[in-house]
């Protein structure tokens, strides 16, 4: 029998999804609600799936645009159009026109699959509104409970090679248009492998989706479970603490999604300390925002369970990963160690590497890397003369070749000169047993360029501005990074894929009167 590490060499993701299904036919990949898809279903259904897609006049090539929810039948969609080797560009389904418009007119659009009225919203109204304001015909597809279905002995041969750019992912264009990001099917291989393989996962292991299946770790997560053959329970919309119903229902073995997942696991848990929350849970996971050291060690200290943490980004879905077996000081306090064939190389400001142990700007080689952006244009800067991914975030590599992150260029705060790391500062407010999560902002200021600004969330007694900044003072911050702005908020604005703090909106709440 073929070994997970075997099926990643797969060429395309069609291939992958063949060979998982000749394997295990019968074994379970979906789950939701009363439904489950098998691997052998998976494929016989996406390939009906493609035929039907097949007589509608899509092709190899086609670039279809879809918003779909996170549904069983929204990875159908998904694997029928990688079966005819068409183009495809997944947008996030809380995104409304602006966004949407800007996807469909950058990609070149011929089709648009939207789920018709989904959470109050009219997504088909929308997608024909915006069809009148392109400047090319489109074919607006109305995808949810219903697929098109055709013969599959009508199709031509699937694609053989997944180096060509089949796949057009949008950044979150929180402050700035978004960017397409191009990838192939081998780079999202790439990167499911490496959070596969880090996790050291088990055929009887239950996982989940709870991020929309149209953001970057959608086939990341698919990957990994054609790779080592078990499922996960997928979430439409996902909401605590109504989710553990399914959570329990399927025996979820290993869930997370993010940073803001791990605490919402935590809150539920602190409901009733002495029950566990989800006694099948062995395995938190995720990545995609920062993870404060003393939140590992509540999860692991409260949850029971293990925790890991990894680097990613819409560019490359998988950098590094914690691993089960790694110290408890390197899982606290790392986003883990980088897969073999992904290169992590720390520079100072001229692009020169840097030696261990020494903060740097973070740039990445290596198979999982996006081939660049949509519009040639766009390429400027993005790669170094070595082809190395500039990425602006900002870290260093220990000894053993774990990776620290220690904040973004953007994310530097400069006050009368001093380079001061907003993440430094998070994470001591994270370890004072009032605050639940915070975000430090640096905001404009006549005096001193930029100001310090704690934005604090609380979960217990109400903390006065003098009291945090003595907190501080007592854990050792020095005291050229103190905050000179303290603010509290019922809740910090986050994205709604992987909940990220949006910290532009905050520089727009607090900026003025500096």
């Amino acid at each position: 029998m073929q070994t997970a590490r075997q099926l990643d060499s797969s060429g395309t993701l069609w291939e992958l999804v063949e060979r998982r299904a000749d394997l295990t036919p019968h074994r379970p990949v979906l789950l939701q609600e009363d439904r489950t898809l098998s691997f052998g279903g998976l494929r016989d259904r996406a390939e009906r799936v493609a035929a039907g897609l097949y007589e509608l006049g899509v092709r190899a090539g086609s670039t279809v645009a879809w918003q779909l929810p996170t549904r069983i039948e929204t990875v159908l969609f998904s694997l029928a159009l990688a079966r005819l080797g068409a183009v495809q560009s997944p947008v996030i389904p809380f995104y409304r026109s602006r966004e949407v418009g800007f996807a469909l007119r950058e990609s070149k659009a011929d089709y648009f699959a939207v789920p018709g009225e989904w959470r109050g919203f009219d997504h088909a109204a929308m997608a024909h509104r915006l069809t009148l304001e392109l400047p090319r015909p489109l074919l607006v597809l109305q995808v949810y409970d219903d697929l098109p279905d055709g013969d599959p002995r009508l199709l031509p041969p699937p694609p053989t090679e997944g180096t060509s750019v089949r796949w057009i992912y949008w950044t979150s264009g929180t402050t700035s248009a978004p960017r397409g990001v191009l990838h192939t099917d081998r780079s999202l291989i790439a990167g499911g492998s490496c959070l596969a393989h880090a996790l050291h996962l088990r055929p009887d292991d239950v996982g989940s989706m709870a991020f929309p299946y149209a953001h970057i770790g959608g086939p990341d997560y698919l990957v990994m479970l054609l790779l080592y053959g078990f499922p996960a329970v997928l979430f439409e919309q996902f909401a605590m603490p109504e989710a553990l119903a399914e959570y329990r229902r399927h025996g979820v073995t290993v869930a997370g999604g993010s940073t803001a997942f791990y605490s919402m696991f935590l809150t539920e848990q602190r409901k009733d300390p002495a029950t566990p929350v989800l006694p099948t849970l062995r395995l938190l996971a995720g990545g995609g925002a920062p993870k404060p050291p003393e939140l590992y060690h509540a999860v692991v200290r409260e949850l029971g369970c293990q925790l890991t943490h990894g680097y990613g980004m819409t560019e490359v879905p998988m950098i590094t990963m914690g691993s089960p077996d790694d110290t408890a000081e390197n899982l606290a306090t790392t986003e883990g160690r980088p897969p073999e064939g992904m290169s992590i190389r720390i520079t100072d400001p001229e692009g020169k590497p840097v030696p261990a142990g020494v903060d740097g700007e973070v740039r990445l080689r290596g198979e999982a890397v996006c081939q660049g952006y949509l519009g040639a244009s766009s390429d400027a800067g993005t790669f170094d003369p070595d082809g190395y991914l500039i990425t602006g975030d900002l870290g260093h590599l220990t000894a053993s070749g774990h990776l620290v992150l220690t904040g973004r260029l953007k994310d530097v705060i400069i006050r009368k000169g001093e380079n001061i790391s907003a993440k430094e500062i998070e994470d001591l407010l994270h370890e004072h047993p009032s605050v639940a999560d915070a975000a430090v902002i640096g905001l404009p200021d006549a005096d001193r360029g930029e100001r310090v600004c704690a934005v604090l969330e609380l979960r217990g007694p109400s903390v006065t501005p003098a009291e945090v900044i003595a907190y501080l003072r007592e854990s050792g911050l020095a005291t050229h990074k103190l905050p000179e702005q303290v603010e509290v908020v019922d809740a910090l604005p986050r994205n709604e894929t992987l909940r990220k703090v949006l910290k532009y909106r905050l520089r727009e709440m607090f900026g003025s009167g500096g």
